[in-house]
């Protein structure tokens, strides 16, 4: 092989489109094709100045100096394609990608994630297409001859690669030009992490779990901690992603240990929130019925006396598979287990010559994440040696080999193999009674642990209670850096440094994480420190403060931020409430579950929240008539009202107003008078909700509780609703509006907007209708409030059918009946007289069925963009 380009290069990888099926048709023919292949594709590459690194079956990976060659090199190929006279049924496709980076040199390899970025762009392409990177693009793009121009592709997520790349397809004259959407992680829905490293080698395990998954509906990924399981399981994921129609889901059970919860986490994975009335697992099983996707299952071991909840899936949906990891077998009828091996090392009696080296996967992993954090590292003669010897040691493990790698920025291989004999004879040889494979990854994770400074060892044992991730400002309330005498980024970016930590940026914010087998260790060596119990009471407080701290957000203008923030920190919010509960913590369980109630509703967590409300609620320690206990009965009275279980609802109200008037605080009793009014108004008493409603007003103005004021306004219009009395319902929700306009209270006053177009629309005010219903829809879409997007479609519904507009009326009933579909339930359908009855029904009244179900289906199609736009177009006829 002549001299290999280096520094800026271009790289260009092959593959036949669809090259196992033709082997099968073609028998003893696919020979001669394969060899007309090849010879096409090296007279582009001797052509254009290329250098062939490999061939690998149909593929071909090649460098080339000049990013235009690499471009006229794929041009030429795909035209001596399209002109070949192939064998009748033998005309084959091939897949071109290529990307512009800097790789380094081992051998005759080059490595490094410009490589494996360039592998994945062409993994993307169609048989016939050819795929550029945006490096790529950026190099050739004013000089390309005249044939060849560019298509910009948009932007994609590449399997295994944390960076989504904008692709363009090289347009060649005379040849097709229109293919499929990419093969990339957009073209089906999924909800796949993004990686923070390359994925390195297990071609062969790949193939084999491949294989596996196409003849059963439930693999298990079984191994110890740290053999790449997870790994493994995302990157089949990944390349398979486009063969579910109905996609790939990843559900990450390491964040809980209690297997009730696990239905509620394949719901929440596909984005399906409770459905009123529908048990979590009966809601999936309808969800899943007619549904071709796979489940990615994570840390199954954690939780599996849940296994069965996979066959009731499974029995009922038989289009759909599983592929779960776990360190146990499940033990479920037709559970395939696959072991998932460790990298295979190098035989430490061979030369150690590095480009034989580096086709060992042990080795290229180490190598590249060596070159990770030191780039200035190189497999060469002289540390090859001790290279192999590490990942022998390590007994190829790729957590532990990943571990060691790190150190290359303090210690040269040879220095790190003597210290690691030394640490890893010592750590195992106590550990007899553990798996040797994990007695090696407890060692190599030790190993790095030692290597720490004192206060750096503490400070990672103190952050393995969380749960799920944390933040800066986490990390120095519960860990307590300064303590030990460090500042907290500095001590968090070390932990980062050895790899025992990592961090991400998931909302622009950094937001470190812990692998769940190195946090087990943490947990292990805080409990042995005698940490563990003060540690979880610092998270545990920190935690239920977060909670009680944002409750007044989740129902203000910052409503869509703060729920975020707490679905970041749900692992960290199960723990702190399992602490308090444990703990004997009744009024911090109480009040911080009380305050949790509407994050539960809003993100679908309904069956979930009432348990844990259930939960505190039923504490011993907590049965006496206290402000938490009030605050847990009506978030309990909440959660149930959304459930639809409104003697549920009923029940829970009554107890807190109880408890309410015996706490004596005049705002909590309104508070509670509110609320019980509310359930009993559902009820059909609307007198006696009126009577309720009555005293909560003269409460709240006696506490000058303005909100208070504008809430029982809107309710105490119901007896005028019933009555038709519009114009008194308007003056009494306009006063209302004001106050919501005057506090800035925007989520308050869509809802009360809605309110307010309804009775404008009674009142035949059609203007000031279509304003008020746009203004809240308008709000809701703003804040992201899916419940008031499908109130502010009703509302639209009735509007249009009072105006003679029956298609426009199916159109927006059928958007809110999908968005009902998509949230599990959404709004009550009124009562008191206000949006009571069904807008559709009477739209197909003067409809022939066909065109009625035509507009109907158009609706369900609609998305929020849509559905205002019709309704702003509508109300400026």
């Amino acid at each position: 092989m002549s001299e290999l380009p280096s520094g800026t290069v271009t790289f260009l990888f092959t593959d036949i489109e669809g090259s196992t099926r033709l082997m099968q048709e073609l028998g003893d023919a696919y020979v001669q094709v394969q060899v007309d292949h090849h010879a096409i594709l090296r007279e582009a590459f001797r052509r254009r100045k290329g250098a062939e690194l490999r061939t690998e079956g149909d593929s071909f990976f090649c460098v080339f100096q000049s990013a235009l060659e690499a471009c006229g090199a794929a041009a030429d190929a795909q035209r001596g394609f399209a002109s070949h006279e192939w064998p009748e049924g033998g005309q084959i496709h091939v897949r071109i990608g290529l990307h512009t980076g800097e790789a380094p040199l081992v051998g005759n390899e080059y490595i490094g994630l410009d490589v494996h970025r360039a592998a994945r762009v062409a993994g993307a392409a169609h048989g016939g297409q050819v795929l550029l990177s945006e490096a790529t693009r950026g190099l050739v793009e004013e000089s390309l001859p005249s044939d060849l121009t560019l298509k910009d592709l948009g932007v994609h997520r590449l399997k295994d690669l944390a960076r989504s790349e904008r692709l363009y397809q090289l347009v060649i004259a005379g040849l097709r030009s229109d293919f499929p959407p990419l093969r990339t992680l957009d073209a089906r829905p999924n909800n796949l992490p993004a990686q923070l490293t390359s994925f390195v080698g297990r071609d062969e395990e790949i193939a084999e779990v491949k294989k596996l998954l196409g003849r059963t509906r439930l693999l298990t990924l079984t191994g110890p901690g740290g053999t790449g399981k997870t790994r493994l399981a995302l990157q089949v994921a990944a390349e398979t992603v486009s063969d579910y129609q109905d996609g790939t889901f990843f559900v990450d059970l390491s964040l809980i240990t209690d297997p009730s919860l696990v239905p509620a986490l394949i719901a929440q994975a596909l984005g399906l929130p409770d459905a009123p009335g529908v048990s979590v697992i009966e809601g999936l099983q309808a969800h899943l019925r007619a549904r071709e996707l796979l489940l990615v299952i994570d840390n199954f071991e954690q939780v599996v006396a849940a296994a069965p909840v996979l066959e009731q899936l499974l029995t009922a949906a038989t289009g759909v598979k599983v592929l779960a990891t776990s360190r146990v077998v499940l033990s479920l009828r037709g559970e395939q287990e696959y072991a998932v091996p460790p990298l295979r090392p190098p035989d430490l009696d061979q030369e150690p010559d590095p480009a034989v080296l580096n086709r060992f996967e042990a080795v290229r992993l180490f190598t590249e994440r060596a070159l990770a954090v030191q780039p200035r590292f190189r497999l060469t003669a002289q540390n090859a040696h001790a290279v192999a010897g590490i990942t022998a040691r390590l007994d190829g493990l790729p957590l532990a080999i990943e571990l060691a790698a790190t150190r290359t920025k303090m210690l040269a291989p040879e220095q790190l193999l003597a210290r690691l004999e030394h640490s890893l004879t010592l750590l195992t040889s106590g550990a007899s009674t553990l798996p040797e494979r994990q007695r090696t990854l407890r060692g190599a994770i030790s190993w790095s642990y030692d290597l720490l400074t004192e206060p750096e060892r503490r400070l990672f044992t103190r952050l393995a209670v969380f749960s799920g991730g944390w933040t800066l400002a986490a990390a120095e309330a519960v860990a307590k850096p300064d303590e030990l005498k460090l500042a907290g980024l500095e001590g968090l970016s070390s932990l980062v440094d050895n790899s025992l930590i990592r961090v991400d940026e998931p909302n622009g914010e950094p937001r470190f994480s812990m692998l769940e087998t190195i946090r087990e260790f943490g947990l292990e060596q805080l409990s042995a420190a005698g940490e563990l119990e003060s540690v979880r009471g610092r998270h545990g407080q920190y935690f239920l403060e977060l909670a009680v701290d944002a409750e007044t957000h989740l129902t203000g203008v910052e409503q869509g931020k703060w729920l975020d923030k707490l679905d970041r920190e749900n692992g960290n919010l199960r723990g702190a409430l399992r602490w308090a509960i444990d703990d004997g913590q009744p009024i911090l369980a109480q009040e911080a579950a009380g305050a949790l109630w509407r994050f539960w509703q809003q993100r679908g967590h309904l069956a979930e929240g009432r348990r844990w409300l259930d939960e505190t609620l039923a504490m011993p320690d907590g049965q006496q008539s206290t402000a938490a206990r009030g605050k847990a009965l009506t978030g309990a009275g909440g959660i149930a009202w959304w459930q639809t279980d409104h003697a549920g609802a009923t029940a829970y109200y009554d107890q807190a107003l109880a408890v309410e008037r015996q706490v004596g605080e005049p705002a909590r009793i309104a508070e509670a008078l509110y609320n019980d009014a509310f359930a009993v108004g559902a009820a059909g008493d609307v007198q006696a909700a009126n009577r309720l409603f009555e005293e909560s007003l003269d409460l709240y103005r006696q506490v000058q509780d303005e909100p208070g004021v504008a809430r029982a306004l809107v309710m105490l219009v119901l007896p005028d609703a019933q009555a038709n009395r519009w114009d008194l319902v308007i003056a009494r929700i306009e006063e209302a509006v004001s106050i919501w306009r005057r506090l800035g209270e925007r989520l308050q006053l869509a809802f009360d907007l809605v309110w307010l177009a309804f009775a404008y629309g009674r009142a035949a005010r059609r203007r000031a209708a279509h304003q008020a219903a746009i203004e809240a829809l308008s709000i809701f879409h703003d804040v992201d409030n899916p419940t008031g997007i499908a109130l502010a479609f009703r509302d639209l519904a009735f509007l249009a059918v009072w105006e003679d507009r029956p298609h426009d009326a199916l159109r927006l009933a059928g958007a809110e009946q999908s968005l009902r579909e998509k949230i599990g339930g959404g709004p009550p359908q009124g009562f008191g007289g206000m949006l009571e009855g069904d807008p559709a029904a009477e739209a197909r009244r003067g409809l022939q069925d066909s065109d009625a179900e035509r507009s109907w289906q158009e609706g369900r199609s609609l998305d929020v963009d849509g559905a205002l736009a019709l309704a702003q177009r509508w109300s400026e006829e």
